[in-house]
């Protein structure tokens, strides 16, 4: 007779060894000293500060709040050693506490002498540049009135309030670097969870205590300044003014600016203790998949990437410089033959013309520059042959698309000379010139086929070019270019100026009296109640 297994049965088989738990990153990265000091004071100054409504001095002061907050705490854990240089307990990713807002570690440079030196250079400087850079674009909220101009900036300074706290180029991509603080502050919130539960340390103690001590702070001053205020009307007069009402809707809005701002600090701190691997190569982790795909199980060449032959490559980069060629031989027709060459062949004023044409010439000019993005990755390169006819490629690609953007902005410019300049015209071509400074990052890179530095160079000749045409005063120039018109002859859209900020006045004094009063009258409502927060030297001129 069989007998049937016991209970116990399979305690006799060997059973595998249990899973290894791996720590959650929250639990790997360290919280630096005066973290939640620091988020507490950047939310409360933001909350204080910021002018959520218009441009002002507000954000500015905000900014600095922050960032001081963030390199405070980054600066002394550097200082106390909390974290080593080379400390890889997060996941193998070395700290930037222990760099700080200072020196990142660099790839040494094995071309030459001269590249690593100016490698090193880059690696100093970089985080003070995109610092630098971040707050001159806020501070253009306290100059300039234009509210689109200065959403823009903000985009714009996050843009580069990401690339300093990230520092080098990481293994993530450029995607990851231009977004790392706000990925940051959504993944910190397990770690502000995580080390907020540590609060029986000495440590915890401490800033527990002055939590309290900021808390009874607080307390009195709601009970002695109202009793104060009540008690004299020019002191109640200064309170009014220096702090904001305490409706429900301003409660509500300082909540959220506290939050975000809050939120921000915690995300740049995250990224400062726990920075991304820095980039291997040329190319980031999500190339890299990219390059496994399209390899597939035909990899060649020393990183395992199927390369493009010259044929491969050719075909369609020869294609494209015949034709674009092709296109500016008939576009020094049409300069040399005018309106009435136009309107023989096309049908068209030249106004029109322009116009038509615009928009296709954009597209055309960023699409080619995706073409040479995709050839310059996966051309082959190994020959010196392979190397000249990419770079003879791509240049002759580069130039012939330059001119095609100047035969863009030309047909902008003559369009708005017909039927007049506004804002979106200007923005546009502020584009197309981007684009244009972006052909000639590419024209650079070919001199050493180094293309690792672009896409961080494009990103930094948009903010200088938004810095550029903030100091230019586009709406200013937009008024100017149409009162220039209107001299001329034209008709002047009063509505559309009467619709802009109050930017635009010093290029109302060439009107006469009566239309110079007519459009500073519909602009006077916006430099109404501008608190202390919200002041603006454009519209503090125009009282």
């Amino acid at each position: 007779m069989t007998r049937s297994p016991g209970p116990d049965a399979a305690m006799d088989y060997p059973r595998s060894a249990p899973p290894v738990r791996v720590p959650p990153r929250s639990a790997l990265i360290p919280m630096p000293r005066g973290a939640f000091t620091a988020i507490g004071v950047a939310g409360l100054a933001a909350a204080v500060f910021v002018p959520l409504d218009r441009p002002g001095v507000g954000w500015l002061l905000a900014a600095l709040a922050s960032g001081g907050a963030v390199y405070a705490v980054d600066r002394a854990a550097r200082r106390r050693g909390e974290v080593d240089e080379g400390d890889e307990s997060a996941g193998g990713e070395g700290s930037a506490l222990s760099s700080g807002l200072g020196v990142p570690s660099t790839a040494r440079s094995t071309d030459s002498a001269v590249l690593e030196r100016v490698s090193t250079f880059v690696a100093r400087y970089s985080r003070l540049w995109w610092a630098g850079l971040a707050l001159a674009l806020i501070a253009v909220g306290t100059f300039r009135a234009a509210s689109w101009l200065f959403v823009l900036c903000l985009a714009g300074a996050a843009t580069a309030g990401s690339l300093a706290i990230v520092g080098r180029r990481s293994a993530y991509g450029l995607f990851f670097d231009v977004f790392s603080v706000p990925f940051g502050a959504v993944t910190s919130l397990p770690w502000l969870y995580r080390w907020a539960g540590h609060a029986e340390s000495s440590r915890g103690r401490a800033e527990r205590r002055v939590g309290w001590s900021v808390a009874a702070t607080v307390g009195l001053l709601l009970v002695f300044v109202p009793l104060l205020a009540g008690a004299d009307a020019v002191f109640a007069r200064l309170v009014q003014d220096v702090l904001p009402s305490l409706r429900g809707p301003d409660l509500f809005r300082w909540g959220f600016v506290f939050a975000m701002a809050g939120l921000g600090v915690a995300g740049a701190l995250y990224v400062l203790a726990g920075p991304p691997p820095p980039a291997a190569g040329t190319d980031s982790v999500v190339v890299g998949l990219l390059d496994q795909v399209i390899a597939g199980s035909e990899s060649t060449g020393a990183q395992g990437v199927r390369r493009l032959s010259r044929a491969e490559w050719g075909l369609p980069m020869g294609a494209l410089t015949v034709l674009f060629a092709i296109f500016l031989g008939t576009q020094l027709a049409v300069l040399f033959g005018g309106d009435g060459y136009v309107q023989r062949t096309a049908d068209l004023t030249y106004a029109e013309y322009a116009r038509s044409g615009f928009w296709q010439l954009s597209m055309v000019s960023m699409l080619a520059l995706v073409v040479i993005a995709v050839v310059q990755r996966w051309a082959a390169q190994r020959e010196a042959r392979d190397r000249l006819w990419l770079r003879v490629a791509v240049a002759a690609v580069s130039v012939l698309t330059l001119v095609i953007v100047a035969s863009a902005l030309q047909r902008m410019w003559t369009y708005q000379q017909a039927y007049g300049f506004t804002v979106m015209r200007v923005l546009v071509e502020v584009f197309e010139l981007w684009i244009a400074l972006v052909y000639l990052l590419v024209l650079a890179s070919l001199v050493r086929l180094h293309r690792e530095w672009v896409p961080r160079a494009a990103i930094g000749a948009a903010a200088v070019t938004l810095l550029v045409l903030a100091v230019v005063n586009p709406e200013a120039l937009v008024a100017d270019r149409n009162i220039d018109r209107w001299q001329s002859g034209k008709s002047l859209d009063h509505d559309y100026l009467s619709g802009l900020s109050t930017d635009i006045l010093p290029a109302l004094d060439r009107l006469p009296e009566l239309e110079r009063e007519r459009i500073r009258t519909s602009l006077e409502p916006s430099t109404r109640n501008d608190s202390w927060q919200g002041w603006n030297l454009s519209r503090a001129r125009a009282r």
